[in-house]
């Protein structure tokens, strides 16, 4: 089955963000992650909103995107990002 990351982002330092978007995409694209939506046009239904960017990465199988996060490409790519936004990233099965 396959898997999905499904992230909330809100970019606080754009500046230093740039050191995860420079090195994550190599995580990605080994373990074969396609992204379905990245930021753009959102609405805001239910809950409290604190995110500007929703993101959602779908691979080929919950493992693989287990593994993506888990890797030493992404976890390098992570320690960037963690210290210039806030995020809740999910990793969820898919149907």
């Amino acid at each position: 089955m396959k898997g999905y990351w499904i992230a909330e982002v809100d970019v606080t330092d754009p500046e230093a963000y740039r050191g995860y978007t420079e090195r994550a995409p190599a995580a990605f694209a080994r373990y074969g992650g396609r992204f379905l939506a990245r930021g753009g046009r959102a609405e805001q239904l239910e809950g409290d909103g604190w995110a500007t960017r929703r993101v959602v990465i779908e691979f080929d199988s919950y493992e693989q995107a287990l593994a993506c996060y888990r890797s030493a490409e992404y976890q390098d790519a992570c320690g960037h990002r963690q210290t210039a936004a806030r995020a809740e990233i999910f990793i969820v099965e898919g149907l």
